[in-house]
């Protein structure tokens, strides 16, 4: 289905408050520094990630978690573990044409 299609077909308020959910994870270093080490690799266990930004594993679950209810990144459990991986479908579309038709809806 067509991005842009889809906004004239959902609910504008809907769309904006998932923006807005995807706008506000993005808006702390800690989180981008997450998201920018995910973007370096395929998928990075929990305890990679610790080392990797020096944060202990409860702040760096706060920070995951909002990631994850912002659908930014997945998540893979194996065994104890948790893998975390970028949602490159998502991360594709917060600058995308159909994000532009909001603002611009004369250019779509």
């Amino acid at each position: 289905m067509n991005p842009i299609l889809q906004f004239k077909d959902a609910s504008k308020e809907k769309i904006f408050a998932e923006y807005e959910s995807k706008f506000k994870a993005l808006a702390d270093k800690k989180r981008l520094h997450i998201l920018n080490l995910l973007c370096q690799q395929d998928s990075i266990c929990v305890c990679d990630l610790c080392t990797l930004i020096d944060m202990p594993q409860s702040k760096l679950s706060y920070h995951l978690k909002i990631l994850l209810d912002a659908n930014l990144i997945i998540k893979e459990t194996k065994g104890t573990w948790s893998y975390y991986q970028i949602n490159a479908e998502e991360i594709n579309k917060l600058l995308s044409p159909s994000l532009c038709c909001l603002f611009r809806p004369s250019h779509c």
